[in-house]
């Protein structure tokens, strides 16, 4: 688990990228399959998630799964995409996350929100 400190809100004068490699490699769009399972539904997981995307400017959507686990579907750069799926390892306050499978995928840029899936 990182710091939990969002890079992008680092002021850009103190020339920080994050890595020690070029910065158009977090930018680089990447899509990401996840399903997650612990003690995930019930837990306003979805809504977090929801949150999570918008603050990092993510798109794609997240349902509950009938065997209990969350499943998500994430759509932006790198560094964005990768902040909310370190986000996922925790999840929110009364969640127990016991497992993270993240599956990457072809990016499609088929999105153009986040939302919450029935």
């Amino acid at each position: 688990m990182g710091s939990g400190i969002n890079l992008s809100q680092l002021p850009s004068q103190i020339g920080f990228t994050g890595k020690d490699h070029d910065k158009s490699d977090n930018n680089r769009k990447i899509r990401a399959h996840l399903l997650i399972n612990g003690k995930v539904q019930g837990v306003y997981f979805r809504q977090n998630t929801e949150i999570m995307a918008a603050r990092n400017n993510v798109t794609g959507w997240v349902r509950n799964l009938e065997d209990g686990q969350v499943e998500i579907l994430l759509e932006g750069s790198q560094s964005d995409v990768g902040q909310v799926i370190e986000w996922c390892h925790k999840g929110p306050a009364n969640a127990k996350v016991a497992n993270v499978d993240v599956k990457y995928e072809k990016y499609v840029g088929e999105f153009k929100e986040f939302k919450i899936n029935d």
